[in-house]
Parts: structure tokens; sequence; C-alpha cells
């Protein structure tokens, strides 16, 4: 279902284009570095609005495909409840990637 949007992070995180974990996207959604952000799911309430709102703030799309679990997996690390793609290259690749499976 959402095999190239895995594939695609898995890339992107190979080429040194992605950052994941709650302190460093925060600073690169604010810095502006950020393309695309991947919430989680299954992320808790409250780092769902947080996200929600600073990305909606600083102008950031955010998408909510996969679990902690397929967004950990799909980098080689563990569970992770946020990812931001930092390369416009990828960003378009997964948002297009994205539109076609709706």
């Amino acid at each position: 279902m959402n095999h190239k949007i895995i594939n695609l992070l898995g890339l992107a995180q190979r080429a040194g284009k992605l950052t994941s974990g709650d302190f460093i996207v925060e600073k690169s959604i604010k810095k502006r570095d950020a393309k695309l952000v991947f919430l989680a799911i299954d992320t808790a309430s409250n780092n769902e609005k947080k996200y929600k709102e600073l990305t909606t703030a600083c102008g950031v799309p955010v998408i909510q495909v996969l679990t902690k679990e397929q967004l950990g997996q799909a980098i080689g690390k563990e569970m992770r409840a946020v990812v931001a793609v930092e390369d416009d290259g990828f960003a378009r690749a997964m948002q297009r990637e994205l539109t076609i499976e709706d």
C-alpha cells in the first residue's frame, strides 16, 4: 500500500536528506529546512497538535500515512513519531506518490 513511500523514505535517509526525532525535527521545521513532515498516525494527540500547528505556522506540508513502527522501519531505526524530509526532490516525489495512491 505505502511501499513506494517507505522506499523513498529509506532512500532519503541513506542520502542524508532526512531527520527524525522530536527535537531535531522541530528544529528543522523552525529553520525552514524541512520540506515535508511525516507524522505517525498513532502519535500522541498532544504531539499531533504541536506538529500540525508548527507546520502550519511555518508553511510545511504534513502527512499522516504510516504508524510509528512503519516510519522507524522505513528509515532503519526504532519507532519514530515524526520525520522531516529536507530535500525538495524527495518531498515532491513523496507527495506525487501519495496523490497517485489516493
